[in-house]
């Protein structure tokens, strides 16, 4: 492979807006592909594969490189060079590279991959947490999957399609996917490739979900006709799958604090022709108590430490701190305690994370069915994803009944 300098100049203005400035790493990326118009494909992918490259091996190529943070952009164009020689590319004679030490980069990368928080690249205190909580054995295994490059995951809208139609449809435009067992609306891309620019995206025909992501709605195991609840609604992506799985027929209510991007589920559920969805923001516990009995089923995609979902959001590790992680877990229970007032009677209740940490997932379950309200309900089954066994995202899914 050769280097061109405007592609690495942009990767370099990419990582300085990441690491230095704290900025979103999906956020920056979209910036840059917006950069030089006469950038083909292979350009683009070049520079979104290598920005999320060394932002997830950060640790890793800091201390091949030995650079610390803050990073100005000599130490950047270091990091560069461990990242291209590790990759067995040739560096071009420029000044960035000079007296770049090749063979001391290999060495480094062999001595430093027998110790797992290197290997891995990620803080101190989060492989603590992943040994403390999954053992030793499994979190070897889970960390090093969720630091794989994802695949990119169609989830068919069958308001609109058929996972068959789609798929032919999208083989006449040279983008081939394949058919996944155990997941019935996913589509997986065989090569990564820009979907959204496709008249079938355009449409409504599918969204990009991951194949763990669309195990949730189906776990809530809805039918035509119900009133369910989506209380952490976000931008909609399972409140869509909602939809579709109860044909356009009956309520769903999409609850989030943020109007934002409630605004954006609307938009979504537009292109999607999902018409049995309402939005409501939650600017007071009376939108939540309104609610109190009156649904069939009840969704709760809680917020959580997101570390199920590395693999698609690797600048995660270095802004998550493990205070949050301790704050985010009273939001749950909280969450919990609140929003599973809105279940019926006979009616069910998923709690649901992005998150493979047992005190985030079945430890939250278990305490919720202790308290004075989790007695009116009774666990049905859980789900326990883990991205080494799944080859997907890490979730977790509980589904709970309540009782008369």
């Amino acid at each position: 492979m050769r280097l061109h300098r405007n592609l690495c100049f942009a990767v370099i203005d990419g990582l300085t807006l990441i690491f230095n400035e704290g900025n979103y790493a999906d956020k920056v990326i979209q910036q840059l592909l917006k950069r030089d118009k006469r950038w083909g494909a292979r350009d683009r992918a070049f520079v979104a594969e290598t920005t999320y490259d060394i932002v997830r091996w950060k640790r890793l190529y800091a201390e091949i490189g030995d650079v610390k943070e803050p990073f100005d952009r000599d130490n950047l164009w270091r990091m560069f060079a461990v990242w291209a020689t590790l990759k067995g590319i040739k560096l071009p004679d420029w000044k960035y590279f000079e007296n770049t030490p090749t063979r001391k980069i290999k060495g480094r990368f062999d001595e430093l991959s027998k110790i797992r928080k290197f290997k891995e690249s990620i803080p101190d205190w989060m492989d603590e947490l992943g040994e403390k909580e999954l053992g030793n054995t499994v979190w070897t295994k889970e960390i090093a999957a969720l630091n794989e490059q994802a695949d990119v995951i169609l989830r068919v809208n069958t308001l609109k399609t058929t996972k068959e139609a789609l798929q032919a449809e999208l083989f006449d435009l040279d983008v081939e996917t394949e058919f996944l067992k155990d997941y019935p609306n996913a589509l997986k891309l065989k090569e990564r490739s820009n979907v959204f620019t496709t008249d079938a995206f355009k449409n409504g025909f599918f969204e990009v979900q991951d194949a763990s992501s669309q195990l949730v709605a189906e776990f809530l195991n809805v039918e035509p006709g119900m009133r369910v609840v989506d209380t952490c609604a976000g931008a909609g992506g399972k409140t869509l799958h909602i939809a579709s799985l109860m044909e356009n027929k009956g309520q769903i209510i999409a609850l989030d604090i943020y109007a934002n991007k409630l605004h954006e589920l609307k938009r979504r559920a537009k292109r999607n022709g999902a018409h049995n969805i309402e939005t409501r923001a939650i600017e007071s516990t009376k939108v939540i108590k309104k609610l109190y009995d009156k649904a069939d089923r009840v969704l709760i995609d809680a917020p959580c430490s997101g570390l199920g979902v590395l693999r698609r959001n690797p600048d995660a590790k270095w802004k998550l701190q493990p205070d949050f992680i301790e704050k985010i877990k009273a939001t749950q229970q909280e969450i919990l305690q609140q929003y599973s007032r809105m279940v019926k009677v006979d009616g069910q209740l998923v709690y649901a994370t992005c998150s493979v940490l047992p005190s985030e997932n079945q430890n939250q379950v278990d305490e919720f069915l202790t308290s004075e309200t989790g007695k009116n309900f009774t666990f049905v089954k859980d789900n326990k994803v883990l991205a080494h066994k799944s080859g997907y995202d890490g979730f977790y899914m509980a589904l709970l009944e309540r009782k008369q």
